[in-house]
């Protein structure tokens, strides 16, 4: 019988990557705690210096809680080339770290867009459209500059890259992602699907026909719902990015459109068989965060038996 293997991370306890969307941060020490405690089993490592970054003491909190290290998320602007040569020593810094505290499985790195940073795609995230995408000679230094980044993180570190596609950043419609994948580097980048990105940016609960368009690059998977009335609205209203998050577009598992059991089917059919990280974006004001994981993993375990 097959096991699901469940993590979570730390912006599931208001740890975002984004500036304007943090508030008062849980310390690492009580998010572990909480996350172990609520029935996880691996997590992520939210910003740098989230976590401890000395090796020996990161592995300790990690192995009392019985716990293992599953990635790290790296931001690059690879729109732009200048960006390439410090997103290399970032991406590089992290996965060393992530190689010195992995066990099995062995971490990703999680690399990403600078989502967020890019007026026009912030403003329409859910909703772009072609024309505010790559130009080709973007597509070429963009393509470029993660191929870049994840040969070296194989090289320096053997640890493979998983690309997030992500609102509000450049691969956000399944046009989009389609393209990084076809002008990028099978062997050193695959893809980590995250269900309610994938959901919103493409406009449709189909997330099984993304799950099986794109099966033979994706390393990785992150569970995230979305909110269809909230998603709705935003694109009626014009919200952008951080307004949809405050309104709770990503809201709990099982409470929005993402067909959570049709993804366990094909998750068993096709023989993944890694590690599932959940993701529950919490902004201040937005609940306690133990409650919502501990929902959350009370959820997955009433649709197991679609993966087991």
């Amino acid at each position: 019988m097959a096991i699901l293997k469940v993590g979570n991370a730390p912006c599931s306890w208001g740890t975002l990557e984004f500036e304007s969307a943090k508030g008062e941060q849980i310390g690492y020490s009580r998010m572990l705690d909480e996350l172990a405690a609520t029935g996880y089993t691996g997590t992520e490592l939210g910003d740098w210096g989230y976590m401890p970054t000395d090796p020996p003491v990161l592995s300790a909190e990690l192995g009392r809680r019985g716990l293992v290290m599953l990635g790290a998320f790296v931001p690059v602007a690879m729109k732009n080339r200048a960006a390439h040569k410090p997103g290399v020593a970032a991406a590089v810094k992290t996965a060393k770290l992530l190689a010195a505290v992995g066990t099995d499985p062995k971490p990703f790195l999680v690399l990403a867009d600078d989502n967020g940073s890019v007026p026009e795609r912030t403003l329409n995230a859910g909703r772009v459209t072609p024309g505010m995408g790559l130009s080709d000679e973007e597509w070429a230094i963009f393509a470029e500059g993660a191929n870049l980044v994840a040969r070296t993180v194989l090289a320096e570190t053997g640890l493979r890259t998983v690309f997030h596609h992500h609102c509000a950043g450049y691969i956000e419609t399944p046009h989009e992602i389609g393209r990084f994948l076809d002008l990028t580097d099978p062997e050193a980048i695959g893809l980590v699907f995250d269900t309610g990105h994938y959901a919103y940016g493409a406009g449709s609960a189909d997330v099984v026909a993304g799950l099986q368009r794109f099966k033979d690059r994706i390393w990785y998977v992150h569970f995230k719902d979305c909110q269809p009335d909230v998603a709705a609205q935003a694109r009626v209203e014009g919200w952008d990015y951080f307004q949809a998050l405050r309104y709770g577009v990503f809201c709990e598992l099982g409470k929005g459109c993402v067909d959570f059991p049709a993804a366990l089917r094909w998750m068993k059919h096709t023989g993944y068989d890694g590690y599932t990280l959940v993701e529950q974006d919490v902004l201040p004001g937005m609940g306690a965060p133990a409650e919502s994981a501990r929902r959350n993993r009370e959820y997955l375990h009433s649709i197991e038996s679609n993966f087991a």
